[in-house]
């Protein structure tokens, strides 16, 4: 018989926060405003959360920008960002290109390229595309966050769509919802026992 090591797990964030009271480094709560510290302080540090109700701040309404959110890229970040990105795709289809000198420009990304995304992603979810003989791996979870997240989408662009692109959206969204209903009551069909009452 082999004697297994025991490990004890010790939280020293306790202790931390404990040394940091003691030696009279304030918290973050109990750090006045204008108490900048010169630089970092040496070593790993706890820091004490509280929520926004606490602090006595409202929180923000729906659609309204959190302040505990870092500031977004400015227009020149973005800019070079943008720049670096589009130079590094470049490098990538002149890769592709050079091994298979046959395969032309991929095509630009457009809505009709999104949704297919998204349907290929719930059908594989599904389990289409399975090799004959095999056994279907199907992602019934993730198969609904994907066409509830298409959902979403339709909802988001409503009115900012061509005719076309709104057609092909509900027609995949109609596919997708059609077998997942399909494949969901071929799931409860098999014997599975109900959950107990409560």
């Amino acid at each position: 018989m082999s004697e297994t090591p025991k490990f004890e797990v010790i939280d020293r964030r306790k202790m931390k926060a404990e040394e940091e009271k003691e030696s009279g480094v304030a918290t973050p709560a109990e750090k006045p405003a204008a108490a900048e510290p010169a630089g970092p302080a040496p070593g790993p540090r706890l820091v004490v959360n509280e929520s926004r109700q606490d602090a006595g701040e409202p929180k923000s309404a729906a659609g309204e920008p959190d302040d505990e959110l870092p500031p977004g890229p400015s227009a020149e970040e973005s800019r070079r960002q943008k720049a670096a990105y589009d130079a590094s795709a470049q490098r990538i289809d002149d890769l592709i290109r050079a091994q298979n000198p046959a395969l032309g420009p991929q095509p630009p990304m457009s809505f009709e390229s999104l949704v297919q995304q998204f349907y290929l992603s719930a059908m594989l979810q599904m389990g289409a595309g399975t090799q004959e003989g095999q056994r279907p791996r199907v992602d019934i979870v993730g198969a609904r966050a994907t066409i509830d997240l298409l959902g979403v989408l339709a909802e988001k662009t409503k009115g900012n769509l061509t005719p076309t692109e709104d057609r092909i959206l509900q027609s995949v969204l109609f596919e997708l919802h059609m077998a997942f209903l399909e494949l969901s009551s071929m799931v409860t069909v098999q014997n599975v026992p109900p959950p107990p009452p409560k």
